[in-house]
């Protein structure tokens, strides 16, 4: 890794953030949004992805004043959307099996912003046969795990056996890697995000499966960036990141940034970009947000940043 990783990484991390940060009253829920969420993909779910991207700035702490200043903001913006906690306290105690309450809280508490009655309800329900026992990917399991130790009701990691929901995933099969395809690879990412917390334990991805995804990586973040799909491409470089020995590439961080517009949208493929802002803004969010987070935790590695950040 060189000074050029560093400084491209931090150029186009600081400008999507700005960018989120700027355009951040076009992802606010509807006033009249209640727990139930008719559309939960539509504002809810993009509103914790943005509340993540700030939250791991501020975790990882190597961004300028600036930048740091617009993470806090918008994570208290995405904080107060969801009424300061109320309404995923709602949206838990009315569904106990989701678990987009306990995920969507992750962010917000690793910040320091907790909210007392959802913690006591957490812990409730999270020790639920029926909660536990909830079918999803096994990708999705791990996120739930992660969430949970992020949170504190798996500080020591003796509530859910890590071995056995790795073994569940498809990465763990090591699986011939010219066989992956647009979905998997998103799976592949998240296994990896969460077994790592997002970079914070690169040690957290066994040593055989780190090995597989160190060879397969670069390879995979050619194909599809040879096809612009630029947001599975942030997410792949975020999973370098996460790494033991992480992957970060000039090249990869250049291809990144032409791709990059002047105002800090970071387009989601190859496909023309909308002019009306708000469409411009529900297109390109997520991109965005996996731009950030790749940029943040690209600055952090090549900085020496390795360290357990519990």
């Amino acid at each position: 890794m060189t000074p050029d990783v560093t400084r491209t990484a931090h150029e186009v991390s600081a400008q999507a953030l700005a960018w989120l940060h700027a355009h951040r009253e076009r992802g606010g829920l509807p006033a009249d949004a209640t727990a139930e969420l008719g559309d939960p993909n539509g504002v809810y779910k993009p509103l914790g992805e943005s509340a993540l991207a700030a939250s791991l700035v501020l975790r990882e702490s190597v961004a300028g004043g600036t930048e740091l200043r617009l993470a806090r903001e918008l994570l208290d913006f995405c904080w107060s959307q969801f009424r300061d906690g109320d309404m995923l306290y709602e949206r838990q105690l009315r569904f106990s099996l989701m678990t987009d309450p306990l995920e969507t809280y992750v962010p917000f508490a690793r910040s320091g912003l907790r909210h007392a009655a959802l913690d006591g309800l957490l812990a409730h329900t999270s020790a639920l046969r029926s909660v536990r026992g909830a079918e999803m990917l096994p990708n999705r399991r791990l996120a739930v795990a992660n969430a949970a130790r992020v949170v504190g009701l798996d500080q020591d990691g003796r509530v859910y056996d890590w071995a056995a929901l790795t073994r569940a995933t498809w990465l763990a099969a090591t699986p011939e890697p010219w066989l992956i395809d647009w979905m998997t690879g998103y799976c592949v990412t998240h296994t990896v995000f969460h077994l790592t917390d997002w970079g914070a334990r690169p040690t957290g991805l066994p040593e055989e499966l780190a090995d597989y995804v160190s060879t397969w990586l670069p390879v995979w973040i050619d194909i599809w960036a040879e096809i612009e799909q630029w947001d599975l491409v942030a997410e792949l470089m975020i999973v370098g990141c996460c790494l033991p020995e992480p992957h970060c590439t000039a090249a990869d961080w250049e291809r990144l940034a032409a791709a990059q517009h002047p105002d800090g949208l970071v387009p989601r493929d190859g496909d023309p970009v909308a002019d009306d802002p708000d469409q411009r803004f529900a297109d390109h969010q997520h991109t965005a947000v996996v731009a950030a987070v790749a940029g943040t935790l690209a600055v952090s590695r090549t900085l020496g940043g390795t360290g357990q950040r519990l």
